[in-house]
């Protein structure tokens, strides 16, 4: 088995799993497929010689057109959701355990409701589709070949306010455990207890113990020599060897105080944070490793230095990118309690379920130093009965009695103007999360001086009113805009709208074609906008810093008549100077910069300079009667001498597309993925940033097309197929490797271009 790690940034391969050679083995090759129940498919002699031969991950939503009475409804994104059932045969020889050994079926996600079968016999069964479980099989193990089968029971709908996916959606592992070995890595808890002689700066100690505990069997405490410590800015991971276990840790240390704020190995440290769904954008609920890695990747270059898991846990690939990559967690477990939020949501199990589902989260993520936080909930809605505060203690208690070196938070919020009443529900909570309420900061401060707050949710049009509150105030010590990455389901939040398009938020009726969310500072195909740009600036660049950005504000009635806005979006705004039709009217430029003064340049010419500052929120804002040609801001330093530039070039007709593939070498495990940038370019080479062009996508060789799309949350085409209409000049292709060496080619064609462009991806 390989598995994928990343080491400060670089993706490398290694072949010896965590847990071991023997002890575990991946589970997702050789399964059929049906999407329809069938009666007694658990039973080996059931024929599945017509079922679709598929590899997990799997998600069978992604691979419809979204349609208007689908019952997800507008929060589900219009997908179909249903009943399907995965079956694979094993021979025995393929499962044997040793004398002392039992073997178990790990599923780190399927969504959801899900039954699972050995030779006929019910073994396990598992309702929330967020966490991972485990069913031992040893028992129903037969001589010759065995029939495992999956139900998954997607059917009551709507269960979720954003796009779930349906299916064995994550990685299945088949795992062997002794019962006098220490090699079940969920009872494995490996803390840092204390560093000694930590440097100024908070990058290296003299060393550090940590306590390392396995159920009853070990209670350990070990001494690290010079150690380096673990941060954002420097992510560093030891192997800790612990019996036939290895895991990865980082050795750090955080605490928080109204009066000093968060402090990060005794570093002042702001929490620019960004709440991230579960989904993978263009290839649905799919949990590849490398779409996991990429997840946070992108979110590291945007700037973000948190990614709360609105509002569900996610995946162990997920969190082990952050711990890599360095990027702090807030480990969310629910979105809702008792109450319902949607018809068929938690609420129907949350008696039966919140102790295992607690539990699953805690065990499987309490080693990943990511971690700094776990939060119980989000915006219950039965917020103002009494039971909420018993309700919060007790989910409290769960996770304390597994894991106390982490603060537990919630995201509290008010629909109505109480607030003040919520002070008991607050108090059960070490840190207070507030969706859209830093408003409220200061009076509560003043009422309770020593809560501790974040603002869990805000709006992206927000960001400098955020950081503001952020950096004057030490209680305050961070702030998640919602969200960091555009997604599918809760169609049309963030969404501008055009004249004819409803004009209602994402929560008062449908939406559709709209299957998604634009509120992302990061859009579908992994382009940042502007917002992005802005936000990264104010939280991670001192006043003086040379860097600058510029856009342009979409001018109203431009394209489909008056453009409106909601809650969770911001203007249209677009690093394009392509706007034919507009010549000689006026039109809104905006410069982000930290230097003192900007330049603005048309065709050389000068337009404007102006101050910028925290007064005029890091921001210039210039305009200008619209004409073609190249578009140009410049920073100033402090003798207002030129210092750095950014370009915007009216482009020619569209003429090619330019491919760009974020990895030209993938691994052959059947699994990897390469994510390739499609952008419509002029003859020149110039992006053409509002060129919407038809185009068809071949694949072949060592490899297979798994998703064709573009950021355009209105296209009905399926995600994996193999059209793709670029939007706004751009689009992604997403191939997944296969299990033989050799070369990959991925071929675009359009009949608007004479000839195809390639592009080889070597797996190997």
């Amino acid at each position: 088995m390989k598995r994928l790690i990343i080491t400060l940034g670089v993706v490398t391969c290694i072949t010896t799993p965590i847990w071991g050679q023997s002890k575990v083995q991946n589970f997702d090759f050789g399964w059929k497929f049906i999407e329809q129940d069938v009666k007694e498919a658990q039973l080996p002699s059931c024929n599945d010689g017509k079922w679709t031969r598929v590899n997990l991950p799997h998600d069978w939503d992604i691979y419809h057109s979204p349609k208007a009475d689908a019952p997800t409804e507008n929060g589900g994104g219009y997908y179909p959701g249903g009943i399907g059932w995965y079956r694979k045969q094993v021979r025995d020889t393929d499962l044997k355990t040793g004398k002392g050994e039992s073997l178990w079926l790990h599923f780190e996600g399927i969504y959801q409701n899900s039954q699972v079968f050995v030779n006929g016999i019910q073994v396990g069964t598992h309702f929330y589709g967020y966490t991972p479980f485990k069913v031992k099989i040893s028992p129903y193990i037969k001589k010759g070949i065995n029939t495992i089968a999956v139900r998954v029971d997607n059917s009551k709908q709507p269960n979720c306010r954003w796009y779930s996916g349906s299916g064995i959606y994550r990685h299945v592992w088949l795992e062997k455990y002794h019962e006098n070995k220490m090699d079940d890595p969920q009872q494995l808890f490996i803390q840092t207890e204390k560093i000694y002689g930590m440097s100024k700066d908070g990058t290296h100690a003299d060393s550090a113990a940590i306590r390392i505990t396995y159920q009853d069997k070990l209670n350990e405490r070990r001494v690290l020599k010079n150690v380096e410590l673990w941060s954002p800015a420097h992510p560093k991971l030891y192997d800790i060897q612990v019996g036939e276990l290895n895991v990865k840790h980082g050795i750090r240390t955080f605490r928080y105080d109204a009066q000093r704020g968060f402090l990060l190995n005794d570093q002042p440290t702001l929490i620019n944070g960004a709440c991230v769904h579960h989904d993978n954008g263009v290839i649905g609920a799919m949990a590849f490793d490398a779409a996991e890695i990429r997840k946070v990747r992108l979110m590291k270059e945007a700037g973000f230095n948190l990614i709360r898991t609105s509002h569900n846990p996610q995946t162990r690939a997920m969190l082990d990118a952050c711990d890599s990559l360095g990027m702090m967690v807030i480990d969310e477990a629910y979105d809702g309690w008792y109450t319902e939020k949607t018809k068929y949501d938690y609420h129907l199990a949350i008696d039966s379920c919140y102790q295992e589902d607690l539990k699953a989260m805690v065990l499987r993520d309490r080693n990943h130093p990511c971690i700094i936080s776990y939060s119980i909930g989000n915006e219950v809605i039965e917020r103002k009965e009494i039971k909420v505060i018993q309700t919060a203690q007790k989910f409290k208690k769960v996770i304390t009695s597994l894991d106390n070196t982490r603060p537990v938070t919630e995201a509290l919020c008010s629909w109505d103007h109480d607030w003040e009443i919520f002070d008991p529900h607050a108090a059960v909570l070490d840190i207070v999360g507030y969706n859209y309420m830093m408003h409220k900061a200061e009076s509560d401060h003043e009422r309770c001086p020593e809560r501790m707050m974040w603002q869990t949710e805000s709006y992206p049009r927000d960001a400098f009113a955020n950081w503001k509150h952020t950096v004057e105030r030490p209680y305050i010590i961070g702030d998640m805009v919602w969200t960091g990455l555009d997604y599918l389901g809760e169609s049309a939040i963030g969404q501008f709208h055009y004249e004819g398009e409803s004009r209602k938020e994402h929560y008062q009726g449908n939406h559709f074609p709209y299957h998604g969310a634009y509120c992302g500072d990061v859009d579908l195909t992994g382009w940042r906008k502007p917002i992005s740009h802005y936000r990264s600036m104010l939280w991670n660049l001192k006043d003086g810093s040379p860097d600058i950005y510029l856009a342009v504000k979409e001018p109203d009635f431009y394209y489909k008549g008056h453009i409106s806005e909601t809650q969770w979006s911001v203007w249209p705004t677009w690093e394009s100077w392509n706007w034919q039709g507009w010549e000689g009217r006026n039109i809104d430029v905006e410069i982000y910069s930290k230097s003192p003064r900007v330049r603005l340049y048309l065709n050389d010419q000068l337009v404007a300079e102006k101050q910028v500052g925290i007064d005029t929120e890091y921001k210039a804002v210039i305009t200008l009667p619209y004409q073609p040609g190249v578009l140009k801001a410049v920073s100033l330093d402090a003798n207002r001498q030129e210092v750095k530039e950014s370009i915007l070039q009216t482009s020619g007709e569209p003429a090619s597309i330019k491919l760009t593939a974020d990895r030209k070498h993938i691994l052959a495990s059947g699994e990897d993925l390469a994510y390739i940038t499609l952008e419509v370019i002029d003859k020149n080479g110039n992006i053409v940033p509002d060129a919407n062009i038809p185009l068809n996508v071949d694949v072949k060789g060592r490899a297979t097309l798994l998703a064709a799309a573009s950021a355009n949350l209105k296209d009905l085409e399926p995600k994996t197929s193999s059209k793709v209409t670029t939007y706004k000049g751009r689009a992604i292709v997403v191939i997944r490797s296969g299990t033989k060496p050799g070369k990959a080619t991925v071929t675009i064609s359009s009949s608007k271009f004479d000839k195809s462009i390639s592009e080889t991806i070597l797996v190997r």
